[in-house]
């Protein structure tokens, strides 16, 4: 049998691995963790839109059931934000998520979430691959209760809790992808006085032929719309919709970085506090804090860490440039649901355009992108230790003023930008990250980056 292993926060594989037969192995070590820990408090077991999900969220629910614990089972697909949030809101154990998040049709996966709906820390996921075992249920008549549920309002009341938008001058085209952001994310927006446009809100679980990653080569239909219907802003979610993507009228897509700032200093107008931002997320961020008087937190790749540092620090926001961000006073995880209505907020005060233009204005300009280098997973742990004997001393013509390890390696260069060299959590590839203040000077970063640990693989 295939190793069943839990990368970030859970276990992802395709579909001839994905068994249901593995999925319960998982459901009892999840069980066998809840009683060595002393919870007792129900489990919720939500899923995405795969048609694979409900099916294997059953098979996780009946583990759960056999080993006593009462069991909350949506009546729909719904958002990994939406039943991580029904874990603080409805006080529960813990939640289990059946998604493969953006990856294509013919994978599935699961996650574990833990009683403070934030992602769990390594900590906790080794205990439970240490539990995985064939299932050992008690006699049925001990077994708990399975109930379904609908945890969407009460998500989607908090989040006007949180973000108290009147949206009623915006046009919003919404793309859930075929995702389970389909009826949750629009609602919400048109729950806020948004008119919405719809694209891809229709059920697909092949995800129209592709897969449901927010890119910017996916989303130029999003972008096409939005200056079709003259739309304020277009968003978009990825599978399970804990991610974001927005194209503006007059940048089409919008990097992340440069959402994350506009957010950033929309936030700051009302409120202060600092940024949690990965050490692949861009330096503006860090401008705008030190403008503002506050101090920003850099922390390793992954949203675990993220939500780590914001629960020490009590951050205004946190976020990673790859679309994931949460606030204050929200779960400690990535909410593209929450999100769509804070930039619908941030919309309505204010075009995204303008704002990200005084910001590049006033800050300077930021370009920033990566690149992925195949390294096998074995080898990825030696080329980095190669690469530790091979950092430059400069790179594309500017010294290297300082080298971050935090995770991987980053080498600040005296021009100010920046070059990220780290191991990709999720695939048989190395990352290389750039930002600079010129789109030209990227490229040559990026290029540069890729000479470098290319012969060490």
């Amino acid at each position: 049998m295939d190793k069943i292993a839990f990368g970030t926060d859970g276990w992802r594989a395709t579909l001839d691995v994905f068994t249901d037969e593995r999925v319960r192995i998982v459901g009892e070590a999840v069980a066998t963790y809840l009683e060595d820990e002393g919870y007792t408090d129900p489990v919720i077991v939500g899923y995405d839109a795969r048609e694979t999900s409900p099916g294997f969220a059953e098979s996780l629910a009946e583990i759960l059931a056999g080993h006593g614990f009462d069991v909350l089972l949506p009546t729909r697909d719904c958002p990994t934000p939406v039943i991580a949030y029904a874990i603080v809101d409805r006080g529960l154990s813990c939640a289990l998520m059946v998604t493969a998040s953006h990856n294509p049709p013919e994978y599935n996966g699961v996650k574990f979430i833990p009683e403070d709906g934030a992602p769990a820390l390594p900590e906790r996921t080794e205990k439970i691959v240490e539990n995985l075992a064939e299932p050992d249920l008690l006699p049925e008549d001990e077994w708990g209760d399975i109930e379904e549920v609908d945890p969407i309002p009460n998500h989607a009341d908090h989040a006007h809790e949180l973000v108290d938008a009147d949206l009623s001058d915006l046009t919003i085209v919404y793309d859930a992808l075929y995702g389970s952001g389909q009826g949750v994310t629009d609602a919400l927006l048109e729950s806020a006085g948004a008119e919405v446009i719809r694209r891809r809100c229709e059920k697909d679980p092949t995800f129209g032929g592709g897969e449901p990653e927010p890119s910017p080569s996916n989303l130029q239909p999003l972008a096409d719309a939005v200056e079709e219907h003259d739309a304020d802003l277009g968003i978009a979610n990825d599978g399970d919709a804990d991610r974001i993507a927005i194209c503006t009228p007059d940048r089409g897509y919008l990097d992340e970085n440069l959402f994350f700032a506009a957010v950033y200093d929309y936030l700051l107008e009302s409120d202060s506090g600092p940024a949690v931002r990965s050490v692949s997320t861009t330096f503006l961020i860090d401008r705008i804090a030190e403008a503002n008087g506050e101090e920003v937190v850099e922390v390793p790749v992954g949203f675990k860490w993220v939500g780590k540092a914001m629960g020490e620090t009590d951050a205004l926001i946190g976020g990673e440039e790859s679309g994931g961000f949460s606030i204050r006073g929200h779960i400690r995880e990535k909410d593209g649901v929450l999100m769509a209505l804070l930039a619908g907020a941030v919309t309505a005060a204010e075009p995204l355009d303008d704002r990200v233009d005084k910001l590049l204005k006033e800050h300077g300009e930021i370009h920033a992108s990566k690149r992925s280098v195949a390294c096998p997973d074995d080898q990825k742990e030696r080329v980095l230790s190669d690469l530790e004997a091979h950092i430059p001393e400069s790179v594309a013509g500017s010294a290297v003023a300082n080298t971050v390890t935090l995770d991987g390696f980053k080498l600040l260069l005296e021009d100010g930008s920046w070059l990220l060299i780290r191991p990709s959590g999720t695939e048989p590839k190395l990352r290389v990250y750039g930002e600079a203040g010129s789109e030209d000077r990227l490229e040559t970063l990026l290029d540069e980056g890729v000479d470098l640990v290319e012969p060490l693989v």
